[in-house]
C-alpha cells in the first residue's frame, strides 16, 4: 500500500474501539450487582476456578499486580473474595470467593443472554470471532517473546 492507514483500516483501533463498545454494553448490566467491569472478569474468572494464586489469577486475566492488587483489595472490601497467604509458599496469596462473590453467579448468569443479543446472537459466529482473536493474541504475544520483550 503506498498510502497511511486511515484510522477505520486499522485493525488495532477496531481492537480497541469494540473493546471501548463491550465495556459501555456491560457497564449498565453490571452497575445493580454493584460490579465494575474488570471486577467482573475476576469474578468469572474465580467461578470458573476458586482458589488460586494471584499471580496464577494475573495471568489468566493478564493483569500485571500493580494493576490487580488494588482491584483484588477493593473486591475484598466489598467482601467478594479472600486474600490470604499461601500455606504451602508464604510469599503467595490465596484469592477465594466470600458466599458475596459465589451468590452474584447466578444473577451474572442473566448477562450473558443480554451480551449475546447484543452481539448479534450468532454463538458459533461470536466463538469463531473470539477464537481467531485468541490465536492472533498468542501470535502477537509470541512475536514479542521471540524479541525479547
Amino acid at each position: 500500500m503506498d498510502r497511511p492507514l486511515n484510522i477505520d483500516e486499522l485493525l488495532c483501533f477496531s481492537v480497541y474501539s469494540v473493546n471501548h463498545a463491550i465495556a459501555r454494553l456491560y457497564r449498565p448490566l453490571l452497575t445493580p450487582l454493584g460490579l465494575t467491569y474488570p471486577q467482573y472478569l475476576v469474578l468469572v474468572a474465580l467461578w470458573d476456578r476458586d482458589k488460586r494464586r494471584v499471580n496464577d489469577l494475573g495471568a489468566d486475566l493478564q493483569l500485571d499486580t500493580n494493576t490487580l492488587t488494588p482491584l483484588l483489595k477493593r473486591m475484598e472490601a466489598a467482601d467478594l473474595l479472600t486474600r490470604q497467604r499461601n500455606p504451602q509458599d508464604e510469599r503467595s496469596l490465596i484469592v477465594a470467593l466470600t458466599d458475596k462473590g459465589r451468590s452474584l453467579q447466578e444473577k451474572a448468569a442473566e448477562l450473558t443472554a443480554c451480551v449475546l443479543e447484543a452481539m448479534g446472537g450468532d454463538v458459533a459466529e461470536l466463538a469463531d470471532l473470539r477464537d481467531r482473536l485468541q490465536t492472533l493474541r498468542d501470535r502477537l504475544e509470541g512475536e514479542e517473546r521471540s524479541r525479547g520483550g
